[in-house]
């Protein structure tokens, strides 16, 4: 298999089913802000702070490409194939929030990323999974998307925010906080 197809050169993809769009389709813009995350996560799991993280970052980053596939998709029998997200994929994120909560002190003003560089990537990773799930929404507004896509990335952001907090206390650095007006 040749990892070039030049299907790309004249600003094109081909999705799984062999519908053609423009690179500037909703589904590819989906699909890249998705694969970025991806990375990011991938970036989050090879920091030694999370090596008790990895089983779950690795989870997660299996799950992205699942949820990419299903974006990927031109109709119903290849919709139909591709791997399904359940309940029990976002409970997961869920009681991996809470777990990381019960260490935590309860937020008392906004956080501003920051404090230290391995805690601002994760801040790049928390905005790259919004603007992947407004895109997965946008999409969503004029196709089918599977039903648990949505829900998956807006529970992501929220397990990336508290891994966030978790470094910082972890790091021993203090999380920065927003002040509406800071005199200088």
């Amino acid at each position: 298999m040749k990892i070039y197809t030049k299907t790309g050169d004249k600003g094109t993809s081909i999705m799984m089913g062999g519908t053609i769009l423009s690179k500037s389709d909703i589904k590819i813009e989906a699909c890249g802000n998705i694969d970025e995350l991806n990375a990011w996560i991938g970036l989050l799991a090879d920091y030694t702070i999370n090596e008790h993280h990895v089983p779950v970052l690795r989870e997660i980053s299996t799950m992205l490409f699942n949820i990419g596939a299903n974006v990927m998709v031109d109709g119903e029998s290849t919709f139909a194939k591709m791997p399904p997200l359940y309940d029990e994929d976002i409970t997961m994120l869920e009681n991996e929030i809470d777990k990381m909560n019960e260490k935590l002190q309860p937020i008392r003003y906004f956080i501003l990323p920051g404090g230290h560089k391995e805690v601002s990537f994760a801040h790049i990773a928390r905005t790259v999974c919004r603007r992947a799930e407004r895109t997965v929404v946008r999409m969503a507004e004029t196709q089918e998307v599977e039903e648990h896509i949505i829900k998956y990335l807006n529970r992501l952001s929220d397990y990336l925010f508290t891994l966030c907090r978790e470094m910082s206390l972890n790091l021993g650095v203090e999380e920065i906080a927003w002040c509406p007006r800071k005199k200088l």
